[in-house]
């Protein structure tokens, strides 16, 4: 088991609210009054990439707030999405529609669109999900899985620590408080451990508490597990399932991320958050692309 967790250090009286932050107001999507229903336009902000990428994560949060408006239901239970092609920084479209509903789970599908270089529409994702509320959840639970076992985050390192900076840039870095167990930082230090396993507290900077949606982030804040087999530079994703289980305590998450299997140029990654109340809240996998150096 994990020490007891402690609180981000966050300066007193300016810690962030839920739907007052710099997550809520970058994943925020505004409906569009006339034409079709289900039409959101959204900025997709540059704070929120890595490498020069728009993070995958910050992305399903972004499509999960337009099902959310969308849907008779307001918190996301399992969300399926494919990346079609690379999302920039800049205006994007999306189109939500309601699929089925039921008396607790409503289903629904998004696509986000932007704009190439000649004006064509190009689809980036396109996500299938399931809605519901967690709060009606029976408070049975029997389990084995266990939270992981990382360090208090004072004796873990965050990119603050790190004597370079991130090749390609990252403002992401700035936008959250993650602190890796040093036992994942092989990679960093040139000698990655070969064990396709990432761990860490996260949290967003500005101390705003985690909920349903921010937890579509954690899922894949931390760096990719590729780096603890030997490998650099973008990891894009191909698929991301997420699983919301629980809304999450307040307090700092821990996030565990772990790969088995690097076959063809593609490995899966398995990652759970959990709360500080030692509760499962969220579980994915995702399927990545590994940019193979020629020969490896």
């Amino acid at each position: 088991m994990a020490d007891a967790p402690t609180a981000p250090s966050v300066a007193p009286g300016t810690r962030a609210t839920i739907g007052d932050s710099e997550f809520d107001r970058d994943t925020a999507v505004t409906r569009r009054e006339s034409g079709a229903p289900g039409v959101y336009d959204i900025d997709l902000s540059a704070d929120w990439t890595i490498m020069g990428a728009v993070n995958g994560g910050y992305l399903l949060a972004v499509l999960g707030r337009a099902l959310a408006d969308t849907l008779p239901h307001a918190d996301p239970f399992s969300l399926s999405a494919h990346y079609l092609t690379a999302s920039r920084p800049g205006p994007a479209v999306i189109r939500a529609e309601l699929v089925r509903t039921g008396r607790t789970l409503s289903t629904g599908q998004a696509s986000l669109f932007q704009y190439d270089e000649e004006g064509r529409e190009v689809e980036r994702i396109r996500v299938l999900a399931s809605y519901g509320d967690l709060d009606a959840l029976p408070e049975d639970v029997r389990t084995s899985a266990e939270p992981p076992a990382i360090p208090p985050i004072e004796k873990c390192f965050g990119a603050e620590d790190s004597p370079t900076p991130v090749l390609g840039g990252s403002g992401i870095t700035e936008r959250l408080l993650l602190k890796l167990d040093p036992g994942t930082l092989g990679w960093a230090l040139g000698s990655p451990s070969g064990k396709g396993e990432m761990r860490g507290w996260f949290g967003l900077a500005d101390g705003r508490e985690a909920d349903p949606f921010s937890l579509l982030l954690a899922v894949d804040a931390l760096p990719p597990t590729a780096f603890e087999l030997g490998l650099s530079g973008w990891v894009p994703t191909i698929e991301l399932t997420t699983h919301v289980r629980a809304r999450p305590a307040p307090g700092p998450l821990r996030v565990s991320v772990t790969t088995r299997n690097l076959a063809g140029g593609f490995l899966e990654e398995d990652a759970e958050v959990w709360d500080s109340a030692d509760r499962l809240v969220a579980q994915s996998r995702q399927l990545a692309r590994v940019r193979l150096a020629e020969g490896a």
